[in-house]
């Protein structure tokens, strides 16, 4: 009886926690699944493991990162490389505004040619995939 009053009181005080989604809720597989395909662009491998990845659909820019292995059976350890991508909206289709893989970014407006061309290259196999 105590028990039930107990959850009667919370319940009581406070409905909309109860209610409020989890923060996993808020996740976007859909972008999620871009970055990795952005990574895989990237990187030139066919396949990759993921370890944590984590979805942003309500900021802005919106993004994704994740922690990566190109390994074909990785260890918990071997997840240290992490890429981060922004798009330019919450949902499909989405268009890669830029991405950094560790230290390194990649975008339209970066001062290193290099950089600039393989943001170019990643962008251009995105936008064939649509």
């Amino acid at each position: 009886m105590k028990h039930a009053l107990l959850a009667a009181a919370l319940l009581a005080a406070s409905p909309a926690a109860l209610l409020a989604p989890s923060p996993a809720a808020a996740q976007s597989p859909q972008l999620e699944q871009a970055c990795i395909a952005v990574a895989k662009n990237f990187l030139l491998v066919p396949s990759l493991k993921t370890g944590i990845v984590q979805s942003f659909p309500e900021l802005d820019p919106p993004g994704a990162r994740l922690t990566y292995s190109t390994r074909e059976d990785p260890k918990p350890t071997d997840f240290s490389s992490e890429i981060e991508c922004e798009f330019d909206k919450g949902q499909q289709p989405f268009r890669l505004q830029r991405f950094c893989i560790s230290d390194t970014c990649y975008g339209p407006n970066e001062q290193d040619q290099d950089r600039r061309r393989r943001y170019l290259e990643v962008r251009a196999l995105m936008d064939r995939q649509k």
